[in-house]
């Protein structure tokens, strides 16, 4: 955890905020596990964001955890995601 760079480090906060992006794809991505990830987000989030994340995280609306997801979502990122390429988003 002590090896990530400040762009992995803000990637890895990013993900773990958005409620569809599930620890698993985390683990994957950066070998991090929710305990871990759990430990970086105390650590570089004043107390009250951590608390408003862990309080969303074990709500019902996030879906962080593969186990409360729907079955028929098999993937980490949406089937309509465009490739980006030279910081630029295709347009639809």
């Amino acid at each position: 955890m002590d090896s990530l760079t400040l762009r992995q480090l803000d990637r890895i906060i990013e993900m773990a905020w958005e409620d569809r992006t599930p620890f698993e794809a985390i683990l994957f991505q950066f070998g991090l596990s929710e305990k871990d990830v759990i430990k970086l987000m105390r650590s570089n989030l004043r107390e009250s964001a951590f608390k408003r994340w862990r309080k969303r995280v074990n709500s019902g609306v996030s879906q962080k955890h593969l186990k409360k997801r729907n079955p028929g979502i098999d993937r980490f990122k949406s089937a309509s995601q465009r490739i980006i390429s030279q910081n630029r988003i295709s347009k639809r």
